[in-house]
């Protein structure tokens, strides 16, 4: 067994607490997990782990351990990060997550254009609406739409962005344009629901502080790419972000209302978790996708020149 792998397997038990939140880490079977920790006992001749059936705590030797094991994986990280960063060269796999329809259309259709550029990096995508725990889940990027951000990660902005709530003319002329905020009780407001996360409500300012209002209609789902259809069918009131519908505002099949309520900034941002070096997979790829998103009238284009 590898020396390495076992202090990284050991050094995942000691952070998520159990065998198989590890296994999940590492994406192998908790079966696994306690064979490399019983293999690295055994070589170095020390309990490092009691374990129980529902307990797990360190021994004192596998507290020093640990903090032996995190200061050299850290220390051998930095160094071949260096090494990178002296050759400006990306190399490595890097995990990117972001959200679904923005991912489809912003994130992963960008990544051949990025690997011509650096073929030493190999790329993944997980494109879900789920907000996901970078580091439980190994991802080592993610591509957020506003939302708070956990004080553990940095965030870098990749582009600016709102939310506003916006209609079809069509659908105005029938139903009237909403003047506040009240109004929105008396309209067709089409909203993901609770499968799609947004059961919150729409968030506005009003007033000098934020503000949520709970919305109905007669149709929602989980999907923003059905919802953004509906909209512009003249179906009713959708809440959408800027990104999503610019060509369709220039074009002037949807317009924005309620817009002294928008929300502050909700912009687009690139989160990934603090540690002492950035490595240059991470670094050149958000300066990648910031270069595409600030290209003249990018966010106007359609979805397959994008990535040009």
């Amino acid at each position: 067994m590898d020396r390495l792998k076992q202090m990284e397997t050991f050094l995942a038990v000691t952070e998520e607490g159990s065998f198989s939140g590890a296994a999940q880490r590492e994406h192998v079977s908790a079966t696994i997990i306690a064979r490399r920790i019983n293999e690295l006992e055994q070589r170095l001749g020390v309990k490092l782990v009691h374990r129980s059936t529902r307990h797990l705590r360190l021994t004192e030797q596998g507290v020093l351990f640990a903090e032996e094991c995190k200061r050299l994986l850290q220390d051998l990280e930095l160094a071949e990060h260096s090494i990178q960063d002296v050759s400006q060269q990306a190399t490595g796999h890097l995990a990117v997550s972001a959200p679904a329809a923005f991912g489809r259309k912003h994130v992963a259709a960008h990544a051949s254009s990025f690997l011509a550029e650096h073929p030493g990096v190999s790329l993944s995508f997980n494109l879900t609406d789920r907000v996901v725990d970078l580091v439980r889940e190994g991802y080592h990027l993610g591509i957020r739409i506003g939302g708070a951000v956990d004080p553990n990660m940095v965030a870098v902005k990749l582009a600016p962005n709102q939310r506003v709530v916006c209609a079809s003319p069509r659908y105005l002329q029938r139903h009237g344009r909403p003047q506040t905020l009240d109004d929105l009780a008396r309209h067709q407001c089409l909203a993901f629901n609770l499968q799609g996360g947004q059961q919150r409500g729409w968030f506005f300012h009003k007033d000098g502080r934020d503000v949520t209002v709970r919305v109905r209609g007669h149709l929602d789902c989980n999907d923003g790419e059905l919802l953004h259809r509906w909209c512009v069918e003249g179906l009713g009131l959708s809440w959408r972000s800027t990104w999503e519908i610019q060509r369709e505002l220039a074009e002037g099949s949807l317009v924005t209302v309620l817009d002294e309520y928008a929300s502050p900034d909700y912009d687009i941002t690139a989160i990934f978790p603090q540690q002492r070096y950035q490595p240059a997979k991470i670094r050149l790829f958000i300066a990648h996708l910031k270069a595409a998103y600030a290209m003249p009238d990018y966010w106007m284009r359609p979805v397959a020149l994008r990535s040009a």
